[in-house]
């Protein structure tokens, strides 16, 4: 299951990516935001983060005005491997060789066309399991 957090520079660009699941029957967890209230992003960061780290979730997408903040707010948390793309070669690179479990992008950068590929290119990616990666990965962790 995804775990989906946005904040309000998000919001719109997740109604789409919802959308854009239900129609390919993968289950998710809307963690909000539920508007364009002004919000702040940590928040819905450490909830996606949360659902991952208590393994209730697999991965993760995450929406704000650029992507940015709430990348770096997800990626304080242990185990949290949060990549912002905004494209698809990064989306697949980060899931092949980082193991990436949540996808950022930002509302404010990307057209829904592009982002909705994106969010493809990472769900159907899977790490590469080499050595290599894997002992890349286990120095993030120290």
């Amino acid at each position: 299951m995804l775990a989906l957090g946005c904040d309000h520079g998000g919001y719109e660009l997740m109604q789409e990516v919802k959308k854009h699941l239900d129609e390919q029957g993968i289950a998710y967890k809307d963690l909000g935001c539920y508007s364009t209230e002004s919000v702040n992003y940590p928040d819905y960061a450490h909830k996606v983060g949360e659902a991952i780290q208590s393994g209730e979730c697999e991965q993760g997408i995450l929406i704000c005005g650029t992507g940015i903040g709430i990348s770096i707010a997800a990626n304080k948390m242990k185990g949290i491997r949060a990549a912002l793309c905004s494209d698809c070669y990064s989306a697949q690179m980060t899931r092949e060789h980082n193991n990436a479990n949540v996808l950022a992008m930002g509302g404010r950068v990307l057209g829904t066309g592009l982002a909705l590929k994106i969010v493809d290119t990472f769900l159907a990616t899977p790490f590469s399991d080499e050595d290599r990666h894997k002992a890349r990965i286990a120095m993030l962790e120290d």
